[in-house]
C-alpha cells in the first residue's frame, strides 16, 4: 500500500515535468513578418523573423511553401511561388539537437498588375434565343453548347452549325439537372450540373451517356476547359480545379488572383495556349489566367455586346466563350441571347 501511495505521485510528477520539458513548437517559437501583414506580391522580398519565445539556442532556420525552399538573404525571404493565392509559408528550425516545425499562413498575389483588354467583333451569327446558354467549345469547326434550365426551357448539350445556328444533334436532360459548363477530350464530352454535385461524360460521336461522375471538396459545377491533358473545373469560388479525366477526381486546384486580392466569380471557360479565358459571372467582363499560377494576367472589356441583341424579357447576363483554333478567333454569347459573336481580343 505504501508503494502504491508513492507510486502514484511519482508518476503524476514524472509526466508534468515530461510535459513542461516537451512544449509544442508554437509555444517556443513563431513566425514575424515585416509590417504585420500576411498579403504579399510574388518574388518581393519579404522581412522575416522568428520570435524566439523560450530563449532557446537556434542553429538553423530554413522557409519553405508547398514543399519549395525558399531563398533568404540579410533576413529576407524572396518568395517564389508557383501556385498563387492563400499559402501556408513553413519553417524548420533547428535548436538544441531539436527540430521543431511551425506554420503561419499567407496571401501571395501576382507580381504585377492585370493588362487591359477589348474586343474587335468580326462577325455575327444568329443564336438560339432560348438558349440559356452556360458551356460553349469548339471541336472541328463545330460549335457545341450546354444550357441551364433558364425559364421553361429544359438543359440540353447540342451541336451546332456555328454559322446557320441549325441544330445538328440534341440531348436534353433529366428535368432534375441544371446544366452547366462542358469541355471536349478525347472525343467525349464533359459536362456538369449546378447543384446536384454530379457531371456526366458522353460519347462525343452520338451523345451516349459513357459515365457519370461526383464531385469532391468542390460544391458546385460552373465551367470546363482543358488543356489536352487536364480537365479544368470553376465553382464559383476562387478555385479553378485540375481534375483527372479518367477518374475525374480533383487532384489540386488553382486561386485566382490579382496583384492586390483573391478573387472569384470565374464561370465559363476556354483554354487557349496557357491561359484560361473566364467569364465574370454577372459582369461584362472576361478574366485571362495563367493556368498554371492563376495569375489574373488580363482583363477584357466586354461592354457593348449585350446592347446589340434582341431585348425581351428573359434576356441574361454574357455567358459562354469558345475558341476557334482554326479561325484564330473567339466566340460569345450570352443566355437567351439571339446573336453569336465572333470576336478578335486585343491590348486597349
Amino acid at each position: 500500500m505504501n508503494f502504491i501511495k508513492f507510486f502514484i505521485p511519482l508518476a503524476i510528477a514524472t509526466l508534468f515535468l515530461a510535459c513542461e520539458g516537451d512544449p509544442k513548437p508554437k509555444q517556443l517559437f513563431s513566425i514575424e513578418l515585416a509590417g504585420k501583414t500576411n498579403e504579399f506580391r510574388n518574388h518581393e522580398p519579404v522581412a522575416v523573423s522568428i520570435k524566439n519565445k523560450k530563449g532557446k539556442t537556434i542553429d538553423n532556420v530554413s522557409y519553405s511553401i508547398d514543399g519549395k525552399k525558399l531563398q533568404i538573404q540579410n533576413d529576407k525571404l524572396s518568395l517564389d511561388v508557383t501556385r498563387l493565392g492563400l499559402k501556408e509559408l513553413k519553417a524548420v528550425i533547428e535548436y538544441e539537437g531539436n527540430t521543431a516545425e511551425i506554420t503561419k499562413k499567407i496571401k501571395v498575389f501576382s507580381g504585377t498588375a492585370p493588362e487591359i483588354y477589348t474586343y474587335e467583333i468580326v462577325n455575327e451569327y444568329p443564336h438560339d434565343l432560348k438558349a440559356f446558354t452556360q458551356g460553349l467549345e469548339f471541336y472541328n469547326d463545330t460549335l457545341y453548347e450546354s444550357t441551364g434550365s433558364g425559364g421553361n426551357a429544359k438543359s440540353f448539350i447540342r451541336k451546332l452549325d456555328f454559322k446557320t445556328g441549325k441544330i445538328l444533334q440534341q440531348k436534353d436532360l433529366a428535368k432534375n439537372y441544371f446544366g452547366e459548363g462542358i469541355t471536349i477530350l478525347n472525343d467525349k464530352l464533359y459536362q456538369l450540373t449546378w447543384q446536384s454535385r454530379m457531371g456526366f461524360v458522353y460519347r462525343l460521336q452520338d451523345f451516349k451517356e459513357l459515365n457519370s461522375f461526383q464531385y469532391g471538396e468542390s460544391k458546385e459545377g460552373w465551367g470546363l476547359c482543358n488543356d489536352g491533358k487536364m480537365i479544368y473545373k470553376s465553382d464559383g469560388t476562387e478555385k479553378i480545379w485540375l481534375l483527372d479525366p479518367e477518374t475525374l477526381t480533383e487532384v489540386s486546384y488553382i486561386e485566382t488572383v490579382t496583384n492586390k486580392s483573391i478573387f472569384n466569380k470565374a464561370n465559363e471557360l476556354e483554354y487557349v495556349d496557357g491561359k484560361i479565358y473566364a467569364n465574370v459571372w454577372q459582369k461584362e467582363s472576361m478574366m485571362i489566367i495563367d493556368a498554371e499560377s492563376g495569375a489574373i494576367v488580363g482583363v477584357i472589356n466586354m461592354a457593348g455586346l449585350k446592347n446589340k441583341v434582341k431585348k425581351h424579357t428573359n434576356l441574361d447576363v454574357l455567358n459562354g466563350v469558345a475558341y476557334n483554333p482554326g479561325r484564330g478567333t473567339f466566340f460569345v454569347t450570352g443566355k437567351n441571347w439571339d446573336k453569336l459573336f465572333e470576336i478578335k481580343i486585343m491590348k486597349k
